[in-house]
C-alpha cells in the first residue's frame, strides 16, 4: 500500500466509526427536543406542544382549592353549658340536716362523680327521680334537682358539673402533638383551639393539611389558611374526626437535572423555577436551558383556554416547553405553576451528544482541552 493510501486510512476509519455510532445511537437520559416535537399533534402525534408565555401561565394558573362546605362553615358553636346525650355529669348535693337523705353519718354532702346522660337525654338522681338533662344547661339541671329534693329535705344545695362524654368529644389523629379523644369544652369549641389543645401540628406548617370528617361529609384545608381565613375556623360537633397529615402531592423530575426522582411538594404553590431548584437545578455541563418541558394531562376546560379552542373532548395531553435563555424566560418559569402528577423533563444540550460520540471513539475532549488551557496559563 502506497503512502498516499495510508493518509486516508485514519480519516476513513474515523468517519466509519462515527457513522456506526450515530446510526446505532448513544446512551442518553431521554428524548431530545426534536423527538419530543415529533410527537406533537401538529406532527400527527397525540400531544399538544405549547411554548409557554405570559398568556399560557395565566391560563393554567388554576390550582384546585381546598376548603369547607357551607354546611361546615354555617354551623354555630355548641355552648359548653348545653348538655347532650352521652355526656357525663358530676353532682354534689349538700343537705342542711345531720341525717340527710343521701349523706352518710357525720357528713352533710354526697358526691355523684359519674352520672351518664342516656340516649333519651335523661339522668337518674336518687330521691329526685328521672330528670331531663339534654338540651339544658348545668344551671337549669341544678334548679330542677333542687326543686325535686326540697320536697324531702330542707334547703338542699346542689352543684352540677359537666364532664365531657362521648357525645361531646372529637378525635384527633395524625401529625399532632397528642393524638386522642378530646372533649369539646368552652375553650375548645373551634377547630383552631382544638388543634392547640392537642399540641399543634408536628410537621412543616406550609405542607400541613387538616381534614374534618363529620358523618358522611368531609372537608379539607391548608393549616396556614386556618389562620389567614377566619371563616375556616369552624365550630366542632361531637363525633367529629380530625386528621392532620402532610401534603401528598408530588412531581417527577427526569432528564438533565440534579436529581431524577419522584419529588414531594415543599410548599402549597410550586413554580417550575422552584421545582428545578428543588431537584438541584440544571447541570451546567449537560443541560439544555432551551429545553425545559412539563408533561401533564390537562382538564378539558383549561386545555381549551390554552389552545383557544372549543372543540376538545375530555382531558388532553399537553407538553409545555420553556426556554430559560429568552429575555423573560426566568420570569415565565417563575410564574408557571406545577401541579400534582406533573413530569418535569430537561433535555440534554446538543454538545452533550457530540461529546459522547467523540468520547466513544477517542475519549472525552474535555480533559485534553482543560490540560491545554492549564499549560497555556
Amino acid at each position: 500500500m502506497t503512502a498516499s493510501c495510508y493518509r486516508w486510512v485514519k480519516p476513513i476509519a474515523f468517519l466509519t466509526a462515527f457513522a456506526v455510532l450515530t446510526s446505532c445511537g448513544l446512551p442518553k437520559v431521554g428524548p431530545n427536543k426534536n423527538e419530543i416535537f415529533s410527537g406533537s399533534v401538529q406532527e400527527d402525534g397525540d400531544a399538544f406542544v405549547i411554548a409557554v408565555n405570559d398568556r399560557v401561565t395565566r391560563a393554567i394558573a388554576v390550582v384546585p382549592a381546598l376548603g369547607f362546605s357551607e354546611q361546615f362553615q354555617n354551623a354555630a358553636s355548641i355552648g359548653s353549658d348545653t348538655i347532650q346525650p352521652g355526656d357525663v355529669l358530676g353532682l354534689t348535693i349538700w343537705e342542711n340536716v345531720d341525717d340527710g337523705l343521701l349523706a352518710s353519718d357525720a357528713q352533710n354532702s354526697t358526691l355523684l362523680e359519674t352520672v351518664q346522660v342516656d340516649g333519651d337525654g335523661f339522668i337518674f338522681v336518687p330521691y329526685a327521680g328521672r330528670i331531663k338533662a339534654s338540651g339544658n344547661s348545668p344551671e337549669a339541671i341544678r334548679r330542677i334537682i333542687t326543686e325535686k329534693l326540697e320536697e324531702q329535705t330542707p334547703d338542699p344545695q346542689v352543684e352540677v358539673r359537666r364532664v365531657a362524654g362521648d357525645g361531646s368529644a372529637v378525635s384527633l389523629v395524625g401529625a399532632v402533638g397528642g393524638q386522642g379523644v378530646y372533649p369539646i369544652e368552652r375553650p375548645t369549641r373551634t377547630l383552631s383551639t382544638m388543634l392547640a389543645r392537642a399540641g399543634g401540628v408536628t410537621i412543616e406548617p406550609e405542607i400541613a393539611q387538616i381534614t374534618v370528617i363529620r358523618g358522611s361529609d368531609r372537608g379539607r384545608i391548608w393549616f396556614q389558611d386556618l389562620y389567614s381565613h377566619p371563616e375556616l375556623d369552624i365550630a366542632l360537633r361531637g363525633g367529629d374526626r380530625i386528621l392532620v397529615e402532610e401534603d401528598t402531592r408530588s412531581f417527577t423530575a427526569l432528564g438533565a437535572t440534579g436529581a431524577q426522582a419522584r419529588v414531594p411538594f415543599e410548599k402549597q404553590n410550586l413554580s417550575a423555577l422552584e421545582a428545578i431548584a428543588q431537584v438541584g437545578g440544571l447541570i451546567s455541563t449537560s443541560s439544555d436551558p432551551t429545553g425545559v418541558f412539563v408533561f401533564r394531562n390537562e382538564p378539558e376546560e383549561v386545555a381549551e383556554q390554552v389552545l383557544g379552542r372549543d372543540d376538545l373532548v375530555g382531558a388532553q395531553r399537553m407538553i409545555y416547553v420553556m426556554d430559560l435563555t429568552e429575555p423573560n424566560g426566568m420570569f415565565v418559569a417563575r410564574d408557571f405553576v406545577i401541579r400534582d402528577g406533573d413530569t418535569l423533563y430537561v433535555t440534554e444540550a446538543p454538545i452533550t451528544g457530540w461529546n459522547k460520540t467523540i468520547s466513544a471513539v477517542f475519549g472525552s475532549l474535555v480533559a485534553p482541552l482543560a490540560n491545554i488551557d492549564t499549560l497555556a496559563n
